[in-house]
């Protein structure tokens, strides 16, 4: 660690002084952070602007495809770790670039731009040589180095940014190194983050560092490494249980752990899990928020028997993602391994940078619901609470939009595009799911199925025949939430749809309650096969007049025939005056 004393050594008991903080009265909230990674450098333009802050929204970002690990080893022959000139010369032209893009090009201040870096740093006993060929770039420019435990906390900061009340281990596999840490955002620890760095482990095999352990030619070595990798996350997670009781008593329940994975080796094994998933082609590209059960993440085998026959692109992995892909295996096996039930594993884009950028935010701010920053129009309340008014009692859970907390969002697309053609906006709103906030923390893939779904309803539920392959797969991950999903999405979206045309204008939307009322009632089917929805619409007679009730109730028909499983689940309407 000698290299390291001219710059800054962050630590978990320097880490408020050192690290810069976030100022809600500061004229400028763009912020760049540089990832000096041990399997590539990252580079991102983040803009922190209040009021939505919380969802870290990223203008730009970059990735230099240099190793800094592959470059240590290649220089080392059992002698000193040293970065070989070449890769010093390019590793600070890079960082001269990117700082260039960020000052000049985007108007980041200064005092904005972080460069921290990791175990490749850590290890080089030429560091400082690196570190003077950066200041010689761009004199200036702050370099940390951060501590295993800080490193840990970033990873797991970052990888939490996308949820709202997350719980459950959080793993990161970098180039050089792998760490594990147990979050509990929803108890009283308003430090929680601080104790899951203190009592989390670092162990030195990352997807880099272990390839080369497996390719040595002495097998003695690589079972013995493998044994430490394999013992080393049984004594991580035996660690966790202990400061942890609520974790100790999951790892014994039927249900198992929630696990969530960062880092490039880990969102490239989910991108092979993606590959094989059973909804196939998986209609949302982004491996971020990516869910699968503990019994589907552990077919190893299968996915390296895909990684080694299958030819062609892999979306989302590279060649040498493809390359290192026995490394993370490796790594996988001894997680499963080491925790004895796994319930589910959700992978995440968010990393060191985004929770670099977490770590800066007041508590308020970081522990708020990111969903909270695209539903900021209060006044769509009373369309929500008339919309929810539909559904039977207790029939509002995580299965529809309200209960997946998207209520005021659904409400405000509405009357979007109300002048297009219903069928162009019905084909919009499918692909809404993948193109609109594809990296915007809290939504779940789940959760962007049932949206589109509620969205492409409003409009009628009509497809061309090149959306129906998305359409028939957007259900099939809708029904991951709950096989009647797809169901409420339709009846919802036919809801809206009446209401709509009721009030033709968002401006009327306000009055609705003086418009419409509703109340339902659902009926269980004697043959268990299915249920019967009662609607009743009443309506206003100002409201009502000129409009065809038969063309509102047709469009709740269509709900039951979306597709043969739903045909047992049928909606009645009627229509009454308004009282």
């Amino acid at each position: 660690m000698a290299s390291t004393a001219s710059v800054n050594l962050v630590t978990l008991d320097n880490l408020n002084e050192v690290w810069p903080r976030w100022d809600p009265a500061a004229l400028n909230h763009l912020y760049a952070l540089v990832d000096m990674g041990s399997n590539g450098i990252r580079f991102s333009i983040s803009d922190l602007s209040p009021p939505h802050t919380r969802l870290l929204k990223c203008l730009y970002q970059e990735r230099a495809a240099i190793s800094l690990f592959d470059a240590l080893s290649e220089s080392s022959s059992a002698g000193p770790l040293l970065f070989p000139d070449e890769t010093i010369t390019l590793v600070s032209q890079t960082l001269a670039r990117f700082n260039a893009i960020a000052v000049n090009d985007y108007g980041v201040p200064p005092h904005h731009v972080t460069v921290f870096a990791t175990e490749a740093m850590r290890k080089a006993d030429n560091a400082a040589a690196m570190l003077q060929a950066i200041e010689t770039q761009v004199p200036g420019l702050a370099i940390m180095i951060l501590d295993p435990q800080v490193e840990t906390l970033f990873g797991s900061l970052g990888a939490r940014s996308a949820f709202s009340r997350p719980k459950g281990l959080f793993l990161d596999l970098g180039g050089g190194s792998v760490q594990m840490s147990y979050l509990d955002t929803t108890g009283q620890d308003a430090d929680y983050h601080i104790h899951a760095a203190q009592v989390g482990k670092s162990l030195p095999f990352g997807a880099a560092r272990l390839i080369r352990i497996l390719g040595h030619d002495d097998a003695d070595f690589k079972t013995k490494e493998v044994s430490k990798l394999e013992q080393g996350m049984k004594l991580a997670f035996a660690r966790l249980c202990e400061a942890y009781p609520t974790l100790a008593t999951e790892s014994k329940d039927t249900q198992g752990i929630d696990i969530y994975l960062c880092g490039g080796g880990f969102r490239g094994y989910g991108s092979m899990l993606m590959h094989n998933d059973p909804i196939s082609p998986y209609p949302i590209p982004a491996i971020g928020s990516y869910s699968v059960s503990g019994e589907f993440f552990a077919r190893t085998n299968r996915m390296l028997e895909v990684n080694t026959n299958f030819k062609n692109k892999i979306f989302g992995m590279s060649k040498r993602r493809r390359a290192q892909f026995p490394a993370i295996v490796t790594v996988v096996e001894a997680l499963i391994s080491a925790v004895p039930r796994i319930r589910s594993v959700t992978f995440c884009a968010g990393g060191n940078r985004e929770g670099a950028l977490m770590i800066r935010l007041p508590q308020e701010i970081r522990e708020s619901d990111p969903l909270d920053c695209l539903q900021l129009e209060a006044s769509l309340q009373g369309v929500v609470d008339l919309l929810s008014s539909a559904l039977p009692a207790d029939y509002s859970g995580p299965k529809t939009v309200f209960g997946l907390g998207l209520g005021r969002l659904f409400a405000s697309k509405i009357w979007s595009n109300i002048g297009d053609d219903a069928l162009t906006n019905a084909s919009a709103a499918l692909h809404s799911a993948i193109t609109e906030h594809p990296n915007c923390p809290g939504l779940s893939h789940a959760a962007r199925a049932v949206m589109a779904l509620t969205l492409c309803a409003r409009w009628g539920g009509s497809v061309t025949p090149a959306d129906e392959q998305l359409l028939k797969n957007l259900r099939a991950l809708a029904d991951t939430v709950n096989p009647d999903a797809a169901f409420w999405a339709g009846y919802i979206g036919a809801v809206a749809a009446a209401l709509a045309k009721l009030a033709p204008t968002a401006q009327d939307a306000h009055q609705l309650g003086d418009k419409v009322q509703l109340r339902s009632t659902v009926e269980q089917l004697d043959d268990n096969k299915g249920f019967r929805v009662h609607l009743n619409l009443q309506i206003g007679e100002t409201a009502l007049r000129g409009i065809d009730t038969g063309d509102l109730i047709s469009s709740f028909e269509l709900v039951s025939m979306q597709r043969e499983q739903d045909s047992g689940k049928k909606v009645v309407v009627d229509i009454t005056a308004l009282p």
